[in-house]
């Protein structure tokens, strides 16, 4: 130990003597390390959204969703299909027997919504209690919605947090009451905030529940007007039983709905798995050009630790000579060089981990990409910047212990 620590110590000595062109082949090192870990951090961060993003719609749950149809084509549309609608729901878990739970949503046309303490313009939905676990919708304080609020159109709500800080920014906003168009209504939960940072995945709009108001889709039915030839429902959610696969599932709801909707293309079916591969496959086509990048900023690292090396051996030839001369074995040689070399890729490591830190930090800021600090990212740049060290100084250590002592010794 106390040998390796004197070797050690002659490299940075070595190093630091030729500190400017010791800097420049590190450049190699540090770039390379800085990307496997900026690319690793990046990767770690967008794979944690984009289960957190699929969480929200539920991997196990297949969606339907009205498709915006306007003017005249929305009525000869209405002419074979109502639109979805509640007896669809029920036909659906009537008749496909994956089917075991669903939820349905109706979004409601506000102009006016505010407490008594401020007004606000977030986005009110009708929904059926089972919402909550279907969506993953989390209550913070309060209650969630009940059966019974559902069954008797009781005039109650579950706000997000941001509404909650919006409406009642001077407590507790349990127990208070607020006002969507003619209708006061009485607040029962707030919602736990998931700090969701996109608001789609994949194309598909997700729920910005900080920003809702969710009360009983009766009540919504029952107390508010909709737009003539609207739709019953806006979307609902079936939740699939284990062993069925997603995509087989939703052909099979979208030939029920078909017949039921007399062939015409009003919804659309989203399968939250389907977008979950998508992005799994778009990650792995990012990751391997990352690790392109990398690996060759890796490679034109290891050719200047190599060419370093080599200029080194040759500088030192009367040093190799002189050691060899008062007794140092080729073994004692080789081992110096490679320490040097292995040094050399150590500290563009050490710089590169401090380098990829930044840029995914600046990635985060500037792109809005999230990243999540990975151990493993910096153990893995760390192992493949000391074998890449290790195998580009192998040659030039060879060759420095191969010479011989009185060519050496005689070298001008």
């Amino acid at each position: 130990m106390k040998k390796l620590k004197e070797s050690f110590l002659e490299a940075l000595e070595q190093l630091w003597f030729h500190r400017l062109r010791t800097f420049l082949t590190l450049l190699g090192m540090i770039f390379g390390v800085g990307a496997v870990i900026a690319m690793v951090s990046v990767g770690e961060g967008a794979e944690k959204e984009a289960l957190q993003l699929i969480e929200s719609m539920g991997l196990r749950n297949v969606l339907v969703e009205e498709k915006s149809i306007y003017g005249e084509r929305l009525r000869d549309v209405r002419k074979h299909s109502v639109g979805l609608s509640l007896q669809d729901v029920r036909a659906s878990m009537e008749t496909l027997p994956f089917a075991l739970n669903y939820s349905a949503e109706k979004k409601i046309e506000v102009y006016a919504l505010f407490s008594r303490n401020a007004d606000s313009d977030s986005e009110v939905l009708g929904v059926t209690p089972s919402l909550s676990e279907l969506g993953s919708l989390q209550v913070d304080r309060g209650r969630w919605l009940t059966d019974d609020d559902n069954r008797y159109y009781r005039q109650v709500v579950v706000i997000g947090t941001a509404v909650a800080n919006q409406l009642f920014p001077r407590g507790d906003a349990v127990g208070q009451t607020l006002k969507i168009n003619h209708l006061w209504l009485e607040v029962v939960g707030v919602l736990k905030s998931k700090n969701l940072s996109k608001d789609n995945f994949q194309g598909v709009q997700l729920s910005g529940e900080n920003n809702r108001i969710y009360m009983p889709l009766e009540t919504a039915l029952k107390r508010f007007d909709f737009r003539d030839m609207a739709s019953e429902i806006d979307a609902f959610r079936v939740e699939l039983s284990p062993g069925i696969s997603p995509q087989v599932a939703a052909k099979n709801l979208g030939h029920l709905l078909d017949r039921r909707h007399g062939q015409e293309q009003d919804y659309n079916i989203v399968v939250p798995a389907e977008l979950l591969n998508q992005h799994e496959q778009t990650q792995r086509i990012f990751n391997i050009i990352m690790s392109c990048v990398a690996g060759i900023s890796l490679l034109v690292g290891g050719i200047g630790i190599m060419n370093i090396m080599l200029a080194t051996v040759l500088e030192r030839t009367n040093e190799i000579g002189l050691l060899r001369a008062i007794g140092a074995t080729e073994k004692n040689v080789r081992d110096q060089f490679i320490i040097e070399s292995v040094t050399i890729a150590g500290i563009g490591g050490l710089l590169g981990i401090v380098l990829g830190f930044s840029l995914a930090a600046v990635i985060s800021t500037f792109a809005g990409w999230p990243v999540a600090w990975s151990l493993n990212a910096v153990v893995v740049a760390v192992l493949f910047c000391t074998a890449t060290g290790l195998i580009f100084g192998i040659y030039p250590a060879i060759k420095a212990s191969q010479l011989d002592p009185i060519t050496a010794l005689q070298h001008d």
